[in-house]
């Protein structure tokens, strides 16, 4: 099993910036495949944005992209989520959540290829 705390969410204003952080632990974090959603009031979770378990890759969704940037701290056993140039519509719950091996060979993109979630912190982007 693997517990997940996502952490760092709050109210910003258009333009400015957030920094997310998850805290893994219950198996080796290394071996984790991590990625970042999001759920807006009324709307479906969406992809944001995941990492390979040795940092090496990354792939992000088409509205984040050169806005945010995922990294991981395996000593810490730590993702984050560095949120720049926010706008009124990256307002949603963010939610973490892993992969857990054995690997897929591809990153992946979809809610149901993941296993652990955590249970999400707010962002709020004021315009």
């Amino acid at each position: 099993q693997v517990q997940l705390v996502e952490s760092g969410g709050g109210l910003v204003q258009a333009g400015g910036s957030l920094r997310l952080s998850c805290a893994a632990s219950g198996r080796t974090f290394s071996s984790y495949t991590m990625g970042w959603f999001r759920q807006a009031p009324g709307k479906e979770r969406e992809f944001v944005a995941v990492i390979s378990w040795s940092g090496g890759s990354t792939y992000y969704a088409d509205s984040v992209k050169g806005r945010f940037t995922i990294s991981r701290d395996n000593a810490k056993n730590t993702v984050y989520l560095q949120m720049n140039s926010l706008k009124p519509e990256d307002t949603a719950v963010y939610y973490c959540a892993t992969d857990m091996p054995p690997y897929r060979g591809y990153l992946p993109l979809k809610i149901y290829e993941y296993d652990y979630w955590g249970q999400g912190t707010q962002v709020t982007v004021s315009s």
